[in-house]
């Protein structure tokens, strides 16, 4: 009995063999010819740039530390997101395994345009852009020995392998807006709404009277907020069978409500320090437990916006009364 379930699966997966030598040049070739970058770290590898990259925050750390570190750091997800695509992936085995496999030459196309993304990035010094590249390169491989059909079953597991890719001092394009962003709306919803009496100057918020004052930092801009939010709304988005638009307008929300979730947290700093002073302000920003608060908003923002593209009208206590 055993032995017709292994004849069964192997019959189910035809060119795992091809697949495998394939997957061993592919990775051969990032290994040896993956990072141009040897001044910030001497390896041509970019499996050796990427544990780098990742791990520099773990210097002078104890063996009980680097947990701490790596959970620490805005870069958190890439440890993470590997369960998470495996996960689904063993999840989704068994529609995998039933669709119809076959030499797809046209996924050769993308295999050759993820080589090209490569030499492009290894060129300008841009290990990041091979890091998408070798991912890419990953999916057409699969797509060219078992088809357009297996490709249309992994894309949404592979996607999410985007957030593998290190955002390192790059987020501060994003983070640096979302700072700016945050503090203005924190400031005008402290004086406007609420009647608390603070004053912006770029990033820094401040009561006149000198009570308290905080720095909205990178960490509080949201970038590891938002990278955690856009993951689940990406992974919401594509759990239930939708129409494209509909995903994409859910992956696009996570974008205002991670800025939401975290204008919450910075105006209940401001309000515990404007009751209770700034230590009690200082409590609120480091723990653990408020630090949890920008994802309410999101989740719940993300379940109604999800349950309403399914049944887009409006709810009872918004309709018109009857006369």
């Amino acid at each position: 009995m055993k032995e017709s379930v292994d004849t069964s699966l192997s019959a189910a997966r035809p060119g795992k063999e091809l697949f495998l030598m394939l997957l061993a040049a592919w990775i051969a070739l990032f290994h040896f010819y993956g990072n141009s970058t040897l001044g910030y770290v001497n390896t041509p590898s970019l499996f050796g740039w990427w544990l780098w990259v990742n791990t520099r925050g773990l210097d002078g750390a104890t063996l009980w530390e680097m947990p701490g570190r790596l959970l620490g750091s805005d870069d958190v997800h890439v440890w993470v997101v590997p369960f998470v695509v495996l996960g689904l992936l063993w999840h989704k085995r068994r529609a995998l395994l039933s669709v119809s496999k076959q030499i797809w030459w046209p996924a050769l196309g993308l295999l050759i345009f993820a080589l090209a993304l490569h030499v492009l990035g290894y060129m300008v010094q841009q290990t990041r852009i091979s890091i998408v590249a070798f991912f890419l390169g990953l999916y057409a491989l699969s797509g060219l020995v078992w088809g357009a059909a297996w490709l249309r079953g992994i894309f949404f597991p592979i996607f999410l392998l985007v957030f593998c890719v290190p955002f390192g001092n790059s987020s501060e394009y994003i983070t640096f807006p979302l700072r700016v962003l945050a503090t203005k709306i924190t400031v005008a919803l402290a004086g406007g709404v609420l009647g608390i009496d603070v004053v912006q100057n770029g990033t820094t918020i401040w009561e006149p009277g000198g009570g308290f004052q905080y720095e909205v930092a990178a960490a509080c801009s949201g970038i590891r907020s938002l990278t955690a939010i856009f993951a689940l709304a990406t992974i919401y988005a594509f759990m239930e069978p939708r129409e494209n638009w509909e995903r994409l307008i859910l992956m696009a929300a996570a974008f205002p409500l991670a800025v939401i979730g975290n204008v919450l947290r910075l105006v209940t700093i401001i309000v515990a320090a404007e009751a209770f002073g700034q230590p009690a302000g200082n409590y609120v920003h480091e723990s653990g437990w408020f630090s949890l608060l920008p994802y309410v908003p999101v989740m719940v923002g993300l379940l109604l916006l999800g349950h309403w593209l399914r049944n887009p009208r409006l709810p009872d206590i918004f309709k018109p009364k009857a006369a």
